[in-house]
């Protein structure tokens, strides 16, 4: 009954949410392996975090991804996820969970191979050994992509109002500086490998080009090899509709239903978020549910 009920619950989550969830249970049974068994904390994390060697990235390819599950203590995630979350609920409002998912880990995967590359051409950034884990390349890649994509939008920082294109901007240049200084420098250079692809993403959308399609496809394909092969439905008797025009009004209704869409994202590019009625971000928050 419980376990149902949490099955239920978790159904009902965003894709930003259930990312969330994923990445707390995985950090809360790293933490109980550790202390049941009395292991060094790296025990695990070793074989999903990104090595910094290439060669090393021959030997566990799947780290590209499985990095940023992992963090390194308590403020790490808390961060990370608490930023997650807030980002991940204006995206959606904009956009269905696949996109989502296409910026976010085309983000962890552009920031784990900056990493990479910074690591072995600048050696001079790196005083110790490391290896890099954590979502913030995922998380810095969905937040510059909703800056990038409406920059005059405003949104509320404490006591002031600031656009988001100088919100992304300051993140930006923060990691610059923080790079400089020789803190925390792997994670700068998956910082700013996310945020390229963020920004690079959300001009190209505007543009009508969706980047992250063939990575969907990708996926798709993958996700497909792991499903059983349905047998052919029998054949059977289908009752056509006397005045042959149902196929043909579904499709209007849908392309109807899209141009409204895109009506709002183009009223949003332009004018901000808050330009829109009550009804058409309510119109936008329900497609989004229906995706």
């Amino acid at each position: 009954m419980v376990t149902g009920n949490l099955k239920y619950q978790y159904a009902r989550l965003s894709v930003a949410e259930k990312l969330i969830v994923v990445n707390v249970l995985v950090f809360i049974l790293n933490g109980l392996i550790t202390l049941l068994f009395r292991t060094n904390p790296d025990i695990l994390v070793q074989w999903f975090e990104l090595p910094k060697d290439f060669f090393d990235f021959l030997m566990q390819p799947w780290s590209l991804v499985t990095y940023s599950f992992f963090h390194a203590g308590f403020g790490h995630i808390f961060w990370n996820m608490l930023v997650l979350y807030y980002v991940g609920r204006i995206f959606l409002n904009l956009f269905n969970g696949r996109r989502f998912l296409n910026v976010y880990f085309l983000g962890v995967i552009l920031g784990g191979l900056f990493f990479m590359v910074g690591y072995n051409v600048f050696p001079a950034f790196f005083k110790v050994n490391a290896a890099l884990i954590g979502a913030s390349a995922g998380v810095r890649a969905v937040l510059i992509f909703i800056c990038a994509y409406m920059p005059n939008q405003e949104v509320r920082l404490i006591f002031f109002n600031l656009k988001l294109w100088y919100l992304g901007a300051f993140i930006v240049v923060m990691d610059l500086v923080q790079l400089s200084m020789g803190l925390n420098p792997g994670g700068n250079f998956a910082h700013l490998g996310g945020a390229l692809l963020g920004y690079f993403y959300a001009r190209q959308l505007l543009k009508g080009k969706d980047i992250g399609e063939g990575f969907s496809k990708m996926i798709d394909a993958v996700a497909n090899l792991f499903k059983k092969t349905e047998k052919k439905a029998p054949m059977k008797t289908v009752y056509r509709n006397k005045k042959g025009a149902s196929g043909t009004k579904v499709s209007y209704n849908k392309e109807s239903h899209q141009r409204k869409i895109d009506a709002i994202l183009d009223k949003i590019s332009k004018s901000g978020y808050e330009s829109l009625s009550k009804a058409e971000k309510d119109f936008l928050f329900k497609a989004g549910k229906e995706d």
